[in-house]
């Protein structure tokens, strides 16, 4: 299974047109992914034929909230899969970046209700022991982990992600995600035995008016000051052939 990270219904389009089955489906990928728009869920599940896990999270930085931001985390989450969402990717911790398991419960609790998967996405990677946090999540009925070992990179975190394969993979879904590609999803899989893998198969489209004179709106590292991300078809189609 290949997930595409996707920032946009026109990504989510380009993720079908290169052969993916499912997204996540977030806006704001920049800051590592925040809650979408209900109009791009709206649109992606009238126009694609794709499964759609979409991103609950109400701000950057890291996953230790506050309490107004985890009620606007508990509406979102109800509206999404209300709109037909088919999972939700959620994660909160606690100011030790141990799981939070209330907060989390509550929101397993709302998909659950509506018959779709909870997934526990990369705040797994800022867990101290991985292995109890693991097994927390497995208790709390979590569906689906996406981690990159408690790395950057997952292939910089492949030995982990091994040994969490092998150990929990009969209980829970692991995903694995960050830096993989055409160039070493295959590799990664065979070495680690996920049968899962999340890639953003990025590129980058201009707008003229991200830097006018002295005024920037530019967020992307040179050479690509005036552009935004967008989710490339052919890189899609070129990892999905890789994976053959």
């Amino acid at each position: 299974m290949l997930e595409i990270c996707c920032g946009s219904y026109y990504d989510a389009l380009q993720a079908a047109a290169g052969g993916a089955q499912r997204i996540e489906l977030n806006c704001g990928l920049h800051l590592g992914g925040l809650t979408p728009s209900l109009a791009s869920l709206d649109l992606v599940k009238e126009h694609c034929r794709l499964k759609v896990i979409a991103m609950v999270r109400p701000r950057g930085g890291g996953f230790c909230y506050r309490e107004e931001d985890f009620q606007v985390m508990l509406r979102e989450c109800e509206d999404l899969v209300r709109h037909g969402a088919d999972g939700i990717a959620f994660g909160c911790l606690r100011e030790d970046a141990s799981i939070d398991r209330e907060r989390n419960m509550r929101l397993i609790s709302i998909i659950h209700s509506y018959g779709r998967e909870a997934v526990f996405h990369r705040a797994f990677d800022c867990t101290g022991n991985p292995y109890e946090a693991m097994e927390e999540l497995i208790e709390m009925e979590v569906d689906r982990v996406l981690t990159s070992g408690l790395k950057p990179k997952a292939a910089e975190g492949k030995k982990l992600l091994r040994q969490l394969q092998t150990v929990y993979g009969t209980c829970i879904q692991i995903l694995a995600g960050s830096g993989i590609n055409a160039s070493n999803a295959k590799q990664l899989m065979e070495e680690t035995g996920i049968t899962q893998v999340h890639s953003s198969c990025k590129d980058w489209y201009r707008d003229p008016t991200t830097v006018v004179k002295d005024v920037s709106y530019g967020f992307a590292p040179r050479p690509y000051e005036d552009c935004y991300d967008v989710v490339s078809a052919p890189l899609v189609r070129e990892l999905l052939e890789s994976l053959k």
